[in-house]
């Protein structure tokens, strides 16, 4: 099939490589030209594994190109997917300022038949909305489908090559049948495709994510209630995953959850039933302990040292929002490095990947970039941890205490084991668990 992508940002690029592994024409569109330019040469904007093999086989079978002229899409796509950035509002609605101008741009340019698929996360209505835009403007010429996207960041190869499932709204059996035929290569195992109409397909993105997020903070409350009565979170987590009914995933005790889908999706779930005279109490309340959690990790810290960190130094490893990204929308440790900082602490980070993207985002905060984990050890009082990168599971005990000014470690994704660090002398403070109190804190809380 001929495709074109517009939009070659996170959901747009994976898309477009993943189609063109199958054999499809696929044309990746931006008006970001130093990002096409970019892709052309072989560099991803994005850090995502995997990625840039797809995209190198599908540039070298010549299936895959990118472009910053819209009229060369339009003229060779008959599918379109819009995979746009639809950003939280202030009052948490989904802003659709780029789809609508994706939209006026492309009712400009099409002269033939398209089918126009909406891969972005948006409100529900937004597909009617748009079919009857282009009714009124290309009248029988435009036919809009619902098709989101269902990709984990770190993960989002695997998951448009492999997906569980594939969701497609439509009122039209003709762009049902070819939107199925479309994604069948990638269901041969009998992952399910499911023809739905425009409604269903997106208010199923939203609940999703809304659900998932939901665990992500029922879990977070839990290990709260857990720190204060002596329970351990790790034992509870096994204890609730055995049961068939609640399964073992997303059980995961932390910092909270960040990145461009779940504080975003939330938001603009809890809107949309206010539109409609609805509260979703339970997605308000996700969005709530959320947003509390990196509050409760920020306190352990400030209550070990008494409310004294002017002047502290402390080391930061991960400033993504999850492993295996270089994503820092939302991320946990953004806002408690902004914390730190209003405190007058000094702040020395590390990253495998993000690195660039927070000094671009915030290039006046008084960092210390450091060139390895270690590096963001050296004289520091405490370590960080915000992100569970693959490197900092096995570090040496030794060297990090030698690096340390004092062996104390706030663990936001609780990565250790309080038993292995009360061994090797650490101080250890994680999330729903006891601490560990096996150095004599007295001196690094004086």
């Amino acid at each position: 099939m001929q495709i074109g992508v517009m939009g070659v940002g996170y959901v747009g690029l994976v898309t477009a490589a993943g189609l063109a592994e199958t054999g499809n024409f696929v044309i990746g569109y931006d008006i970001d030209q130093a990002k096409i330019d970019r892709l052309r040469r072989g560099e991803l904007p994005i850090y995502e594994p995997g990625l840039d093999r797809l995209v190198e086989r599908g540039q070298s079978q010549n299936l895959l190109h990118f472009t910053e002229r819209l009229e060369e899409l339009v003229a060779q796509a008959e599918l379109i997917f819009l995979a746009l950035p639809t950003p939280s509002g202030p009052d948490g609605h989904a802003n659709l300022s780029y789809l609508w101008q994706a939209a006026e741009t492309l009712a400009a340019r099409i002269q033939t038949p398209k089918i126009l698929i909406t891969k972005s996360t948006v409100p529900v209505g937004t597909a009617r909305k748009l079919q009857a835009f282009f009714d009124a403007r290309l009248p029988g010429l435009v036919q809009v489908a619902s098709n989101p996207e269902f990709l984990r960041e770190g993960y989002a190869v695997e998951d448009f090559l492999k997906p569980d499932r594939v969701v497609i709204g439509t009122p039209d059996p003709t762009v049902a049948e070819k939107l199925h035929q479309l994604y069948l290569p990638y269901t041969r195992q009998g992952n399910p495709i499911y023809i739905m109409d425009w409604e269903s397909a997106e208010l199923t993105k939203y609940a999703s994510n809304a659900f998932l997020a939901l665990r992500v903070s029922f879990m977070n409350e839990i290990a709260r209630l857990a720190e204060k009565v002596g329970a351990n979170i790790d034992m509870i987590r096994l204890g609730m995953g055995a049961d068939s009914r609640i399964g073992r995933r997303y059980l995961f005790a932390g910092i909270g959850f960040g990145g461009s889908c779940f504080p975003k999706d939330t938001r603009a779930l809890a809107a949309t039933a206010r539109e409609y005279g609805l509260q979703l109490s339970l997605v308000e309340a996700t969005i709530t302990v959320n947003e509390t959690q990196r509050a409760h990790f920020f306190e352990k810290v400030e209550s070990y040292y008494r409310g004294q960190l002017s002047g502290r130094t402390f080391a930061v490893w991960g400033i993504a929002f999850k492993a295996d990204t270089d994503d820092i929308r939302e991320a946990p440790a953004i806002e408690v490095i902004q914390r730190l900082l209003a405190a007058g602490a000094h702040l020395r980070v590390f990253d495998p990947a993000a690195l660039p993207n927070l000094q671009k985002e915030h290039p006046n905060w008084p960092l210390y970039y450091a060139k390895n984990p270690y590096d963001a050890l050296e004289g520091a009082d405490a370590l960080l941890l915000f992100t569970e990168w693959g490197e900092f599971r096995q570090p040496n005990w030794q060297k990090m205490k030698d690096l340390l000014r004092h062996p104390v470690i706030f663990d936001g994704r609780n990565l250790y084991d309080p038993a292995l660090l009360r061994q090797e002398g650490f101080d250890y403070l994680s999330i729903g668990r006891a601490p560990v109190y096996a150095y004599s804190s007295t001196l690094a809380r004086s």
